[in-house]
């Protein structure tokens, strides 16, 4: 079975756009725990710090994160591809 490349790329990005904007909305308006649970994600202790969320940094890290899924899931289906 081949995998479409441009699909799975787009699908990739798409979920990565709408987890972002999920967790940046997370962000916004449960900053303390949003902050415990990176933490606990990175074994670290991130209560000292705080957040710096702007509106231009959520939509320089939406466009970050889309172009880097899409390149990944396309990559993936690549390879997935030739390894047939």
């Amino acid at each position: 079975m081949k995998l479409d490349a441009m699909k799975l790329g787009l699908a990739s990005a798409i979920s990565a756009a709408v987890l972002w904007v999920m967790c940046s909305f997370l962000v916004m308006l449960l900053p303390a725990m949003m902050i415990g649970m990176s933490g606990d994600m990175l074994h670290m202790q991130l209560n000292d710090m705080g957040w710096h969320l702007s509106f231009s940094g959520v939509v320089k890290g939406l466009i970050a994160w889309i172009v880097m899924a899409g390149v990944t899931g396309w990559l993936v289906a690549a390879v997935y591809n030739r390894l047939q």
